[in-house]
């Protein structure tokens, strides 16, 4: 089977439930001391801990593996150690896509983060969100660009199921995940027509950089993309979701989109024929709806419900999941998300029970619960 690695960042709460500008105090917190020389090195513990673009954030990332209960494992523990880390810096991780409590965030001291300040201004200062990043393995570029060319349709759908951030500024936004909105203010973000080729996305990538737009390729924000570090597609869409098991749900259907992609191209079936705006347009309904109204079906392009689509997309990927024996975890997950709400959901009805502080003290609550 290919691997999977789940990346999650995370929102850095107080004990009242709003962010707090500690991720450097957290970091250090868990730093080892310098070793005296000749002291052998200690073995690691598990996933990383990283600072991110702002101090209210930290970035926790999962070693590859292949069985879901195995994913599930690495995700609790990265939780597990951001959380340790947090405590260390005074605070405690949300996994919210945004902060329920308005703030103004603090940039991280970091000369590249500087300069993202610098030349993008408010769309940088802005981008306190937390996103979910989902890498699958692949053989080769050459499979990995086959593969991004077929799965934008089905795309939309993972961020409807992971939507997870209803709030921003302090109010409602009406979105599920406003964190997309302002994620697709970037102006590398967001979908991509097809490739064709590695040779073609690479000069693609090659293109964007030398507008003198984008910093480098790290800045390449596209929805899928190659993983510059890793043998990888690199799914972006995703929100940060409130429950680890849903983290995990979102990863399975991410590999079985590439195993059924791949398997398209490998058998000569033509990649779809859909035009960005289209995509465009599927990416923003399921961040306004998430599951609780229409989506744009990944087959016709048409006006569904949420539950058609996501059933189009089990669907789709059911040979996949079936070959890897996930598909019955697979389907309760994605029934027992339908039944009881995305972390957009979830979020609102607290608000009915609590104010806004409260809510991210549950959320962060929830995260490690």
């Amino acid at each position: 089977m290919r691997t999977v690695g789940i990346e999650e960042e995370y929102l850095l709460l107080n004990a009242e439930g709003t962010p707090v500008a500690s991720s450097g105090a957290a970091i250090k917190a868990i730093t080892p001391s310098p070793r005296p020389p000749g002291t052998p090195a200690p073995s690691t513990d598990g996933p990383g801990v990283e600072v991110e673009l702002t101090q209210e954030q930290l970035e926790s990332g999962t070693r590859p593996r292949t069985e879901l209960d195995d994913v599930l494992d690495e995700v609790r523990h990265a939780r597990s150690r951001a959380e340790r880390a947090a405590r260390g810096g005074g605070a405690r991780i949300a996994a919210l896509g945004t902060s329920p409590v308005a703030v103004e965030p603090t940039t991280s001291p970091d000369p590249r983060y500087e300069e993202l300040i610098r030349r993008f201004a408010l769309t940088a200062r802005e981008q306190l969100t937390c996103g979910c990043h989902i890498h699958v393995g692949i053989d080769s570029d050459e499979e990995g660009v086959q593969v991004l060319d077929r799965i934008g349709p089905w795309l939309p759908v993972l961020l409807a199921l992971s939507s997870n951030s209803p709030f921003w500024h302090g109010a409602d936004s009406g979105y599920a995940s406003y964190r997309s909105q302002v994620w697709n203010r970037w102006p590398s973000a967001g979908p991509t027509a097809q490739f064709g080729s590695a040779a073609a996305y690479h000069a693609a990538v090659e293109d964007l950089v030398a507008t003198g737009t984008i910093l480098d390729t790290g800045m390449v924000y596209f929805d899928a993309r190659l993983s510059d570090h890793y043998p990888t597609v690199e799914i972006r869409v995703a929100d940060v979701c409130l429950d680890a098991e849903d983290a995990v749900l979102v990863a399975a259907l991410a590999r079985g989109l590439v195993d059924t992609a791949a398997a398209d191209a490998a058998r000569g079936r033509p990649a779809p024929a859909v035009r960005v705006e289209q995509l465009r347009a599927a990416t923003w309904r399921a961040a306004r709806s998430g599951l609780g109204g229409e989506l744009v079906s990944p087959s016709s392009l048409r006006p569904v419900t949420a539950h058609q689509a996501v059933a189009e997309l089990v669907d789709h990927v059911a040979d996949a999941l079936d070959a890897s024996g996930d598909l019955g975890r697979v389907r309760e997950r994605v029934a027992h998300l339908l039944a009881g709400g995305t972390g957009a959901e979830q979020q609102l009805r607290w608000l009915t029970e609590t104010d806004l502080s409260g809510v991210a003290d549950l959320a962060a609550r929830r995260t490690v619960g």
